[in-house]
């Protein structure tokens, strides 16, 4: 396979990853990942050598993915962080805290 074919895949990937985390798919998301993985390795294994503008291309491409897939998965650990805090009156709020404090004393 060629560096341009690996990384078109990969790409591919991407784009199945970012849906799978809009929608909340796990199963998706799994085999999104395990794909993008898979051609990742492929395009190491394509050898280094010079790229042209095709190839720095589809790598900036994958590059703008990939950051828009780290942001989807901060955005969700971030808001699971903040449910949890809510849940356990530990949201920053101290005064909350102690007032929770002094009602179960």
């Amino acid at each position: 396979m060629s560096r341009r074919d690996a990384l078109t895949r990969v790409i591919d990937a991407l784009h199945a990853e970012i849906g799978a985390l809009k929608s909340n798919d796990v199963a998706a998301l799994e085999r999104a990942t395990a794909d993008k993985l898979l051609h990742l390795d492929a395009v190491a294994a394509a050898g280094v050598g010079p790229a042209g503008p095709e190839l720095r291309e589809l790598a900036d491409e994958a590059n703008r993915l990939n950051e828009t897939a780290r942001i989807y998965v901060n955005l969700m650990a971030a808001n699971v962080r903040r449910r949890l805090q809510t849940l356990t009156g530990e949201s920053g709020n101290a005064g909350y805290r102690s007032m929770v404090a002094a009602a179960y004393c």
